[in-house]
């Protein structure tokens, strides 16, 4: 979970502690192929750039097989932010632990803070890189690195694009917004198995034959963002049934004029999968209808969502 002064994400792999270790130091495979320098060993300085939207040098202060990665942002320059050198000297740390027979990954941006300007941006692309790419790499062999991404100054992480997002504004406060949220069974029509509540939870949504999905609540921080991780997915009115897994679903909550604003991002469903059109219709009934009026009356709507066409 995240604290007022740290970013943190975390999930769960079938792989090695040792294996976890290998991928994340190699950050060209999951981070960016614009990367120069050395990044494995103590003492290492290295160099990240994102086009004319990010740059900044890292060293490697801690590097401990199959336990600890940690780097130390030494410069950095955001052309998106009022202060662009937010990043200097905050820490970005990988803890690897045995979880059973798995393997889980703690990944901690020690000083990305709320009050900082780049938060938004940096905890949809920490969460993009971290749940998404690294993960991917870890577990098939094979990373997404942001290289050739298509960047604007108005979406400097690429997720906009990429992504389908809705937002509502409510008269409730944050910290009932986010009860709400983390009430699944209460606005999203199905079954559900295992638990929301906290990080690291799992659980299972099943519509009659139509749509399975397994989540892990990978951010849970009171008031302000939940994250969902899609572990596992079959859609069964898809040519790719797996469409959704690797996915991430994020409600983020904010203070807005006296109200709270909610604003719901499914990270992956972009406008090329077959999906799109039938998923974005789906979240905007339960997020602007089922969601919301349990927020605004205590009980939500439960659609019966209709079957896709054949």
């Amino acid at each position: 979970m995240k604290n007022d002064r740290n970013y943190t994400t975390t999930f769960t792999v079938d792989q090695s502690p040792e294996e976890v270790f290998a991928a994340i130091n190699d950050p060209r495979a999951w981070w960016s192929e614009d990367i120069e320098g050395r990044t494995a060993a103590v003492g290492d300085v290295w160099y990240y750039s994102a086009r004319d939207l990010h740059r900044c040098t890292l060293k490697v202060i801690t590097s401990t097989p199959g336990r600890k990665v940690a780097w130390r942002v030494l410069n950095n320059l955001f052309s998106f932010t009022e202060d662009k050198t937010e990043w200097i000297d905050t820490t970005i740390e990988f803890v690897i632990e045995p979880a059973g027979d798995q393997t889980r990954l703690t990944f901690t941006h020690i000083g990305l803070a709320p009050d900082h300007e780049c938060y938004a941006v940096c905890h949809d692309a920490w969460g993009t890189y971290i749940q998404g790419s690294l993960k991917s790499l870890i577990t098939s062999g094979k990373g997404q690195p942001n290289a050739g991404a298509t960047l604007t100054a108005d979406d400097p992480t690429g997720i906009a694009a990429n992504s389908y997002t809705t937002s509502f504004t409510v008269d409730q406060s944050p910290e009932a917004v986010f009860a709400a949220i983390n009430d699944p069974r209460s606005w999203w029509s199905g079954r559900f198995e295992g638990q929301s509540r906290r990080l690291g939870d799992t659980f299972t949504y099943r519509y009659e034959d139509i749509h399975y999905s397994k989540q892990e609540v990978t951010e849970l921080v009171p008031g302000r963002r939940v994250a969902w991780q899609v572990l596992e997915s079959r859609l069964a009115f898809l040519e790719d049934k797996t469409e959704w897994t690797g996915t991430t679903i994020t409600f983020d909550i904010a203070p807005k004029g006296g109200k709270t604003e909610v604003v719901f991002t499914h990270v992956g469903l972009k406008p090329a999968v077959e999906c799109y059109e039938t998923c974005t219709d789906a979240w905007t009934s339960l997020i602007q209808g089922s969601l919301r009026q349990l927020i605004e009356t205590g009980k939500g709507v439960l659609p019966e969502l209709a079957a896709p066409a054949a």
